[in-house]
């Protein structure tokens, strides 16, 4: 049995949400100067621009890359060889997302009560996912979530019979009657099946895939740069100014799920997919 200190997994927590709100992930920068290349109209190839140099600054602790630090999402991954000594580790990850948001200028945008809205100002609580694994790693993965996009996603229990023609047209549909309330160029990702709550906890996983990385199923790679062509077909552009680049990828994860049901969901991410993990 392998022991972890909670003080430490607090301390790593802390580092990975200051990193992830001033380091945009290297798959990101790519694809933003890949679009950059592709992007004919002067105004929205002068908003991508201005994108990367804002990452570029970001990147020297100038400011973080989003005004919108985002809400503190954690996806703990639990080796079950693991003790965890020192305390319990869920405070502990509450201590360090604290901490995160007062030592990295961060912020806090998180109320108590959805209706009665005062700010705890310290931006918790936190939402943590936590998933039992084999050995004896612990693998940490924090996601501070902007709002803008997140108000942008959407869920559907679809039936059976709809079909893969439907669940693009959902997914097309609804990115593109965001328009630029979400700040595209964005990036999309897409749970399918399960339940009603686990297929949108797979569309966020999903925004943890690396945008250069294909989809191992021909099937649903396939399907994933369908739904990409088609969003870019909209020509709602770089904040929904216009122009050819309106989504930088798309990533699906599928999942079992009952004969009766085919639930979808779509998690909307703008360009600052902003995501940092540790495996300890």
């Amino acid at each position: 049995m392998r022991k972890i200190d909670v003080l430490f997994v607090e301390k790593q927590v802390e580092k990975l949400f200051i990193e992830a709100n001033y380091n945009l992930p290297n798959d990101v920068k790519k694809k933003l100067d890949e679009a950059i290349q592709k992007e004919d109209s002067p105004i929205p190839k002068n908003i991508l621009k201005i994108l990367r140099e804002n990452y570029k600054k970001s990147e020297n602790m100038i400011f973080p890359l989003c005004q919108d630090t985002g809400m503190a999402i954690v996806f703990l991954e639990i080796g079950q060889e693991i003790r965890f000594s020192g305390g319990f580790v869920l405070d502990a990850i509450s201590r360090g997302v604290k901490k995160a948001y007062h030592n990295g200028y961060l912020r806090k945008s998180i109320v108590d009560d959805p209706l009665k809205r005062t700010n705890t100002n310290n931006n918790l609580p936190a939402i943590i996912h936590t998933e039992l694994t084999k050995g004896d790693k612990l693998k940490i993965t924090v996601i501070p979530k902007g709002f803008g996009s997140e108000n942008q996603s959407a869920l559907k229990m679809m039936v059976p019979s709809a079909g893969r023609e439907a669940i693009i047209d959902f997914i097309v549909n609804g990115v593109i009657e965001s328009g630029g309330k979400g700040c595209p160029p964005c990036i999309i990702g897409v749970g399918i099946g399960g339940d009603f709550e686990y297929c949108a906890l797979l569309a966020k996983k999903a925004l943890l895939i690396p945008l250069d990385r294909q989809n191992p199923n021909p099937f649903y790679n396939e399907m994933e740069q369908e739904i990409l062509n088609k969003i870019n077909e909209s020509c709602i552009g770089s904040m929904g100014l216009g122009g050819k680049i309106t989504c930088l990828g798309v990533k699906i994860v599928p999942f079992a799920t009952h004969i009766a049901g085919m639930p979808v969901a779509y998690n909307y991410c703008c360009h600052s997919c902003r995501h940092k993990s540790v495996v300890i």
